[in-house]
């Protein structure tokens, strides 16, 4: 006998669960399938890659800038340091100890003040013993002037007795000798006379050493720097040693500033310029163009240091006169001056990046995946020739591109001057594009 074993389903509250009951043991309803709905995702996952594909790429946003009209003031920057204008080198022109120093550094002195004193022990050896020699050589032009007239004597004697004698007496070599002792004492007070000269002149230049010891200021002004110390020698043998550095005058400067060759054409006597230093940040001082050297940095240099250094970079010095009246620049002040060589006067301006915008270009590189280009980062890269024709996009309503022709000006690597019959003050020029939209 056998027994049919029945196995039901039973839901909590006791209920058969027939649905479960009848789909037991066959097969799943399709939308219960994994694969089912595997595919429909595909599906709808191409679907959208397809029609993403084929829709039109959105139009490009354009950056733009307004066109200006103002004067364009061209410069040119160098850099350099502030000097007084007269600065002068004190220095020694006898050896000896510096017995004592009678000045210090920022001190202001007055033309002719005694700035030291060198030790005069042997220049005054110097100046006894050529008084002496004076008096030796004074003392021998008395003597041999002595000997001198006691010859003339004797020779007028000579010839009033051969005058009285009718020529007899005295022999005619007696006669000569007599002469040639006139002739010889003659020299001899002529050579006495010379030595005094030179007795007078060895004097004079110990006294002259004598007033070199005592070291004074040519010039009325501030002492900028003191090189030596009391109880130091100085030896004046082969060069002037310096002892003090003193500059005339400090309320009217001089700043001397590198051109770069690029840039000398530009600059004249006479222009307006600015600087700063580092000592005031933000403050500009006023200044103008003194002169320009026509030798660069190179002229000095021989035929082959010339050779050597062909790989330098050229610069020319430029002289500008500064006013410091409140005395807050210093000598030594690292400058960077900006000069103004040209104004425009009132023109039209437009970025250099209109001028240098193309659309196809542009728009190729631009888009989501693509470089963003907002029309400043090559800026300063492109200098623009004056009188050339250049194109300026400006947009229309309809979202086109509209090229305006135009003819370039000067320009500060910036901003261009423009001429054009369709180009206006306040019109938008493209100077680049930016993502396209999603």
């Amino acid at each position: 006998m056998s027994e049919t074993i029945t196995t039901s389903t039973t839901s909590p509250d006791g209920d058969t669960d027939i649905e479960t009951y009848l789909d037991a043991g066959g097969p799943k309803k399709w939308y219960k399938r994994k694969r089912v709905w595997i595919g429909l995702v595909l599906l709808v996952l191409l679907a959208l890659g397809i029609s993403t594909c084929f829709r039109e790429p959105p139009p490009p946003e354009y950056i733009t800038a307004a066109v200006e009209q103002r004067s364009l003031d061209l410069t040119v920057t160098a850099t350099g340091a502030l000097r007084p204008v007269n600065q002068v080198e004190v220095g020694s022109e006898v050896s000896g100890k510096i017995d004592r120093i009678l000045v210090d550094v920022n001190d202001q002195v007055a033309r002719g003040q005694v700035l030291a004193i060198i030790n005069t022990d042997v220049i005054d050896d110097q100046i006894v013993q050529g008084r002496a020699n004076l008096n030796a050589a004074r003392a021998r032009v008395a003597q041999a002037q002595a000997t001198l007239d006691a010859d003339t004597a004797q020779l007028r004697r000579l010839q009033d007795v051969q005058r009285l004698s009718g020529g007899r007496v005295p022999a005619q070599a007696e006669m000569e000798q007599a002469e040639a002792a006139v002739r010889r004492g003659q020299a001899t007070v002529a050579a006495a006379r010379a030595e005094v000269v030179s007795s007078e002149a060895q004097l004079s230049t110990a006294q002259t050493n004598r007033n070199r010891a005592v070291v004074r200021s040519p010039v009325s002004g501030v002492v900028l720097a003191r090189q030596v110390e009391p109880g130091q020698t100085v030896a004046a043998s082969f060069n002037t040693p310096t002892l003090f550095v003193i500059a005339e005058n400090l309320s009217t400067m001089q700043l001397r500033v590198d051109l770069d060759e690029a840039d000398v054409g530009q600059v004249d006597p006479g222009q307006r310029a600015t600087f700063t230093v580092d000592a005031y940040p933000g403050r500009r001082f006023p200044a103008t163009v003194d002169r320009v050297d026509l030798g660069s940095n190179t002229t000095a240099l021989g035929q082959q240091q010339q050779q050597q250094a062909s790989q330098q970079v050229v610069s020319y010095e430029a002289r500008l006169t500064v006013a410091n009246s409140e005395g807050l620049l210093r000598p030594g002040m690292t400058a960077t001056a900006t000069i103004a060589t040209q104004s425009t006067g009132r023109a039209m301006l437009v970025p250099n990046a209109a001028l240098r915008f193309e659309p196809e270009a542009e728009e190729e590189a631009g888009g989501m995946f693509g470089p963003q280009n907002f029309g400043i980062e090559e800026e300063n890269e492109a200098t623009i020739g004056v009188g050339s024709r250049q194109r300026v996009h400006v947009v229309e309503e309809d979202g086109t591109l509209r090229a305006i022709e135009v003819v370039t000006g000067q320009s500060d690597g910036r901003m261009t001057v423009v001429r054009s019959d369709e180009l206006g003050p306040g019109m938008k020029v493209v100077t680049g594009v930016g993502a396209g939209a999603d």
